[in-house]
């Protein structure tokens, strides 16, 4: 992806100008600029982005660009004998017209961007039409909520069309989430059951386990006990589930909290559609709408909408 970003002082979106019609037309391709041009150019720009007169701008020569009717230039504002970074502009052939965009890779997928790979899935299969990934915190009381009323709705409603994946994002202010990350992970390893299980009860157990930090050896143990006897239900090779519980390793955690992170995400819960980011708490309508949109991009039919809950009846006033 291709971001022309503007000079931190500078606030420039899409911003088509004219320039005069009586600007001279230099030859089309490449080559500098010609003197009343620049000045064309330099004026508009200390009008337009309200540049402090101590800035020197400096305007380079046209390169073509891939934009058809279009060359670039490239800007560079100095002051104090620091420069920006250059700002890469379009200019018309004919000189009557400066452009500059932002250009996006429209290539790949969106569904694409969040990898739900090699993590326990809940729902339809893995080429199921539309994949939520959730960046969980497993002491975060709002996403125990959303995992307790969301997520079954979800299913309910679409059954084997939503598949649901959980990546990790523990937050710092939560003393022992990481350590519950990591158990789950450790069942993972060997379980999606095991783990979905354990994701389960900690989310409706979490007030039992505390959320201060003087408490956090008690709710350490807690988790591994919970994570042991979750194992010893699955089956699991008792041994490598014990030597993952000791060692602790967050490198796959601090992994998925680098990708949320580059990601934009910032709070937990926060879920990815299709590459779609919701955040916050949002009306169910909110997500139906994002899914069923989602699910008519990929040619699927989107189920029906959900009977509209009755509404009670108007109170009656005495006397009336």
């Amino acid at each position: 992806m291709t971001v022309v970003k503007p000079l931190r002082s500078l606030l420039f979106t899409v911003m088509l100008a004219a320039v005069g019609c009586h600007a001279q037309t230099p030859a089309p391709g490449t080559g500098k600029l010609s003197p009343e041009l620049a000045r064309r150019v330099e004026v508009l720009l200390r009008s337009k982005t309200k540049v402090p007169p101590n800035y020197d701008i400096h305007i380079g020569p046209r390169t073509k660009s891939e934009v058809s009717g279009y060359d670039e230039i490239v800007v560079t504002f100095t002051a104090e004998g620091q420069a920006s970074k250059p700002l890469t502009f379009l200019l018309s052939s004919d000189g009557k017209t400066l452009a500059q965009f932002s250009k996006f890779d429209l290539s790949k997928d969106p569904k694409e961007l969040v990898s739900a790979a090699n993590r326990p899935a809940r729902g339809g299969p893995a080429n199921a039409p539309v994949v939520i990934v959730g960046f969980d915190d497993l002491e975060c009381p709002y996403c125990a909520k959303m995992h307790a009323q969301l997520f079954p709705a979800l299913i309910d409603r679409y059954k084997d069309q939503v598949r649901i994946v959980y990546r990790d994002f523990p937050l710092d202010q939560h003393p022992w989430a990481m350590r519950a990350a990591i158990d789950a992970n450790c069942l993972a390893a060997q379980s999606h059951t095991g783990y979905w299980n354990m994701v389960d009860h900690i989310h409706s157990h979490a007030a039992e386990l505390g959320g201060d930090p003087k408490s956090l050896a008690k709710a350490n143990e807690a988790l591994d006990t919970l994570a042991r006897e979750e194992g010893t239900r699955q089956k699991v090779d008792a041994t490598a589930l014990n030597a993952c519980i000791a060692k602790q390793d967050d490198t796959a955690v601090k992994a998925s909290i680098k990708e949320a992170e580059a990601l934009g995400v910032e709070a937990t819960p926060a879920l990815f559609i299709n590459g779609e980011k919701l955040e916050g708490a949002l009306p169910l309508e909110y997500v139906y709408r994002m899914i069923d949109n989602a699910l008519t991009a990929s040619g699927q039919t989107p189920p029906p909408p959900p009977p509209q809950a009755p509404q009670p009846p108007p109170a009656v006033k005495p006397g009336s």
